[in-house]
């Protein structure tokens, strides 16, 4: 087994986890917007719908397990998403002394940081 590969399997090991822990208490409970956004949002459908994506990534992940290279794009969906909400969610918060989860945007940080390095670009963007 190739590097890549075990460095992505590890990646959608922590989604499941993660990803998974996350998207049930939003989903399926009134504790997310307490437990994962520190109380900066108020708990709402929207909190529902995160809930339902980070568990469908949480899903997807399972999937990655048996075949990393085959859900990549669950890796780039999330260098994407977790990039933009860090850009312009949490970087004008810090800016502007507003209150935002800070263990969720370590977490994104980390992720962005790791994800370029991970995601196998050539095999998604090459053919042959």
């Amino acid at each position: 087994m190739e590097l890549s590969s075990i460095a992505m399997r590890i990646v959608y090991l922590a989604n499941i986890f993660v990803a998974g822990w996350i998207g049930i208490t939003c989903l399926f409970t009134n504790r997310g917007a307490a437990t994962v956004f520190e109380n900066t949002v108020a708990q709402s459908e929207g909190l529902r719908v995160v809930g339902a994506l980070w568990l469908a990534i949480a899903l997807c992940s399972v999937l990655g397990l048996v075949k990393p290279e085959a859900f990549a794009a669950v890796l780039v969906l999330q260098l994407f998403y977790k990039g933009m909400w860090l850009l312009f969610v949490a970087l004008p918060a810090v800016q502007a002394g507003n209150p935002y989860p800070r263990s969720m945007a370590a977490f994104f940080v980390v992720w962005v940081v790791i994800l370029p390095f991970i995601i196998p670009w050539k095999k998604m963007f090459i053919s042959g």
